[in-house]
């Protein structure tokens, strides 16, 4: 599946898209037109659940009179479109209220040379191909063991698509992109009876360039291997313990952190880390890096959605916030100057100084007696004050050994606490998405369960 479109022709239509918009009275704008195709494979039980075929495409225009914004978008790209398109923001930002905040960002933060960071590979994957890989992904599954018995499928999923954005401060910039990923869902059961108690779990693997995804039955080992050990499993007694959060998981403890240092929960005062620039937040080993330039990585880019300059930065140093998250909205709600994270983060790298060698199992005898959960459930995270309360599953271990499943348990806390009392890191790091981390030992939480 190619483009429909050249870069050459998006190109073009953003110079006149541009043009027009500053002849029917805009101050100011940015245009982006983008084009995406894809394919996406789900089997389960042996079974060819659904094939999708995708092909998207989008012209977006951002624009300004005087302080007054507009946005529009399109998925026509015909002149008539775009030019209907323009008067449709322009006609919203009549009515907008003005804000001295809005604006492009000034032309000196724009990227000028644009790095090229391999982040395109495309897989010219058949369809038939692309039921094998799933095939095979499940299959691998079910020959671990006669105990798994069901499955929740799995898929085979690649995208490819490209870009070009321009806007009135001369930025301009764009490039192809894409994703592929495979992932399969296991469900063991210990007895034959159908009311068996049953147990799931799943793995995945994606990347950039397809050369580099898991083989499918290293995949579906792994998804099996992790539903099997979830069988047995039963609740604990309330107690306060130490806590190793999986790394998977522990991705989202940094999330939970870039949220609350990002402008839109700063400048609006719903962040429970406010004015914590400069101040130790995480535990004095833990330094946080933050790369856009990494090759072929998920969460690299040589510019922002507004098309800002990034830079690799440390973020945390040696526990100390060293750096916000900020468009350039909300650095100039908060005096200050965009980092270049319009549209997100970029690849952040979290090391320490007390990584604990022998991966996974090495941290659990660091930790010797405790909970380490392998899932979280719901949503029980408070933004504001940072009160963290979730229902989880996971392992009892004891003597750095796993003793036996767990489940029917809420872990909970406060997220300034299990910042600053981070113990250890395992070096099991692997990447999930944009963030690189190992597992994570917190010294103490509240387990609630019998």
């Amino acid at each position: 599946m190619g483009f429909s479109f050249k870069s050459e022709t998006f190109q073009e239509l953003t110079e006149y898209a541009l043009t027009k918009a500053k002849s029917l009275g805009a101050t100011d704008c940015a245009v982006d037109i983008s084009e995406a195709v894809g394919q996406s494979v789900s089997v389960r039980m042996g079974e060819v659940e659904t094939i999708e075929q995708t092909r998207d495409k989008s012209f977006g225009v951002s624009l300004f009179v005087g302080q007054k914004r507009g946005n529009a978008s399109s998925s026509d790209f015909s002149l008539a479109a775009i030019d209907a398109t323009i008067q449709a923001a322009l006609d919203i930002a009549k009515y907008t209220a003005a804000d001295k905040f809005a604006g492009l960002p000034d032309a000196g933060e724009l990227s000028k040379r644009h790095r090229d960071l391999d982040l395109y590979h495309p897989w010219s994957l058949s369809t038939a191909k692309a039921v094998e890989k799933a095939l095979a992904m499940e299959q691998a599954a079910f020959d671990v063991s006669k105990k798994i018995r069901n499955s929740d499928g799995a898929n085979v999923s690649t995208e490819s698509g490209h870009f070009f954005a321009a806007n009135s401060r001369g930025f301009r910039g764009g490039y192809p992109y894409s994703r592929h990923s495979l992932s399969v869902s296991p469900i063991a059961q210990a007895g034959r009876t159908k009311d068996s108690p049953m147990q799931r779990d799943y793995w995945y693997s994606s990347e950039r360039n397809a050369k580099h995804l898991d083989k499918p039955a290293r995949i579906g080992k792994i998804a099996a291997e992790r539903a099997l050990a979830r069988l047995g499993s039963k609740p604990i007694t309330t107690r306060k313990c130490p806590v190793v959060f999986e790394a998977p998981v522990a991705a989202g403890l940094l999330g939970h952190y870039i949220g609350a240092v990002s402008g839109a929960s700063l400048y609006r005062k719903t962040s429970f880390l406010l004015d914590s620039l400069g101040k130790p937040v995480w535990a004095p080993h833990i330094t946080i890096k933050e790369d856009p330039f990494i090759l072929g990585a998920h969460g690299s880019s040589p510019f922002d959605e507004e098309g800002v300059k990034v830079k690799a930065r440390t973020v945390v140093k040696k526990g100390v916030c060293n750096g916000y998250f900020l468009s350039t909205y909300s650095a100039r709600k908060l005096g200050m100057q965009s980092t270049g994270n319009a549209g997100g983060t970029h690849n952040l790298l979290l090391q320490s100084t007390r990584t604990v060698p022998g991966g996974l199992p090495g941290l659990l005898k660091t930790m010797g007696t405790g909970l380490l959960v392998t899932e979280l459930m719901g949503q029980g995270v408070n933004g504001v004050t940072g009160d963290y309360s979730r229902g989880a599953f996971g392992y009892w271990v004891e003597n750095g050994v796993i003793v036996h499943p767990v489940e029917e348990i809420t872990i909970a806390g406060n997220l300034k606490d299990m910042l600053a009392n981070i113990a250890a890191v395992g070096d099991d790091a692997q990447w999930r998405g944009s963030k690189h981390m190992g597992s994570l030992l917190i010294e103490s939480m509240t387990v609630a369960g019998n």
